[in-house]
């Protein structure tokens, strides 16, 4: 009987030591958010989704090279001499129509490193958290407005500009090897001046012998 009794108490002790910290924290006011309906404010440079405004974006390709998980994707074609891309808010020409900027959010690690590079301050991170979807395919963003047969078109015209600069290139160097080629056919044409052959030279006065003269001298004395 007596240990039963020791055996019960020390399984109530037991339960009392395990419980202690939910005693003391059971006469005190509650600290537990309510969420979704109660949500605490982030703070200043809290790192959460990012956000692209297109209409800033040169397409100088600075964030996706930046991105050490390489979930951006961009695609621009160059803008043809006679269209006019705007510019941005802080004066920048645009010269390239971004056809494709895409972020895959389920790769993105929310690092900010994207954003730093970013010459026109474009891309940028927000205070949306809330960002889950049911589907993997939901969480890759297309940020790019124009649509594919705007996108084609834009194709079409710098590929059309392109292959007027190659054939105008092309013609101008055949032009110039025709030239040459005729400046080179008129050079062998032309008929060759026979030049005179030089006079030889006339043959010196042989010196007189002076050893020999003053040896006749001497023998005539």
């Amino acid at each position: 009987m007596k240990q039963y009794l020791k055996n019960t108490w020390e399984g109530i002790w037991t339960v009392l030591v395990g419980m202690k910290i939910t005693f003391k924290h059971l006469f005190v006011p509650a600290v537990t958010i309510q969420y979704p309906e109660v949500k605490i404010d982030l703070p200043d440079r809290s790192r959460n989704r990012l956000y692209v405004n297109i209409d800033d974006c040169i397409g100088c390709d600075q964030c996706s090279r930046a991105c050490p998980v390489d979930c951006i994707t961009i695609e621009t074609v160059k803008g043809t001499p006679d269209e006019d891309l705007g510019k941005t808010s802080n004066g920048k020409k645009k010269a390239l129509w971004v056809t494709q900027f895409d972020i895959d959010f389920a790769k993105c690690c929310c690092c900010g490193l994207c954003t730093f590079p970013c010459p026109t301050e474009c891309i940028k991170m927000t205070d949306v958290y809330e960002f889950s979807e049911y589907e993997r395919e939901n969480l890759l963003y297309k940020f790019a407005t124009l649509s594919e047969d705007e996108i084609a078109i834009k194709k079409q015209n710098y590929a059309k500009v392109e292959a007027e600069k190659a054939a105008q290139k092309a013609a101008a160097a055949a032009a110039a090897a025709k030239a040459k080629a005729e400046a080179q056919k008129q050079a062998e044409a032309a008929p060759k001046t026979e030049t005179a052959p030089k006079a030889e030279a006339a043959p010196s006065a042989a010196k007189p012998d002076t050893k020999t003269s003053e040896t006749r001298t001497e023998a005539g004395n």
